[in-house]
């Protein structure tokens, strides 16, 4: 009984935020231009395209154009999670919202719950929307069901988590913008450590520079937030691979560490906020 009244403000708040994002016009025409979006990519699909003088097939074809529509949908998503998140507090505060709902018998770990909640639950359901009509395309294109689209897209919404709960900590302690373009350099910057770790390991640079055992590199590869390497990771689901052992996993599982240590952070941080 004590659970389920804790948990009734929590998910009143996560449909507040939900609802109140919804109904603004920027959000709708954000949708509907990304429909629009996954929809353009179909012409991708009619194409002939040559590779060493041998045209591809249309199941490579389909595979390729989804796969990269796969993930510029993912990021696109990511920057929107960014950018909602990072108002999210301001808005409730400015507009007297925040005082209210805190003055009624609502803790303040219940108030960030329900705002994470209801940011995330949007991000995904925008993302999951947009994957799933990238799905059915890709599907109807090829006579061949692709569930693998639906799996990723899934696995994918642990970014969108790791995005909110850092913006939301971060517009705490900066301005907004300065908020979201520090997620954006992170993102950023764990692109530029894959792509860097992954050269390091080719055998022509190995061969060349001699690498230690330990080195600052490796050790800033694997801790920090591995937001491409997740997104790697879910988009293997599409080609109907399974990765085994636990370095495919490692980039799921290190984001969900950083949600968790970013979330405990909100919490306190938010804490001793003043509520005007």
């Amino acid at each position: 009984m004590n659970t389920q009244k804790e948990i009734r403000p929590t998910m009143k708040i996560a449909k507040y935020t939900l609802a109140d994002e919804v109904r603004q016009r920027s959000f709708v025409v954000m949708f509907v231009m990304c429909v629009a979006f996954v929809f353009l990519t179909r012409g991708c699909y009619q194409g002939n395209y040559m590779v060493n003088g041998q045209a591809l097939d249309a199941g490579t074809v389909v595979g390729a154009v989804s796969k990269a529509t796969f993930h510029v949908i993912a990021v696109a998503v990511m920057l929107l999670a960014a950018l909602l998140s990072m108002r999210a507090f301001r808005r409730d505060r400015d507009s007297g919202m925040q005082s209210s709902i805190l003055a009624k018998p609502i803790t303040r770990r219940q108030y960030v719950t329900g705002k994470v909640l209801g940011l995330w639950a949007l991000s995904t359901c925008f993302m999951f929307v947009l994957h799933a009509v990238l799905f059915l395309i890709a599907s109807l294109t090829l006579k061949e069901a692709m569930p693998g689209y639906l799996a990723a897209s899934l696995l994918c919404s642990f970014n969108l988590l790791f995005v909110v709960v850092a913006v939301l900590l971060l517009s705490l302690l900066v301005p907004d913008f300065v908020a979201f373009l520090c997620v954006v350099g992170i993102g950023v910057a764990g692109l530029a450590t894959d792509g860097i770790y992954a050269l390091s390991q080719s055998r022509i640079v190995t061969a060349m520079v001699p690498q230690p055992d330990v080195s600052w590199g490796k050790l800033v590869y694997y801790i920090w937030p591995k937001v491409s390497g997740a997104q790697y990771f879910a988009s293997a689901f599409i080609d109907g691979e399974v990765p085994r052992g636990f370095g495919s996993a490692y980039p799921l599982i290190n984001i969900l560490f950083y949600c968790l240590i970013l979330g405990a952070l909100l919490f306190r941080r938010f804490g001793n906020e003043e509520i005007i």
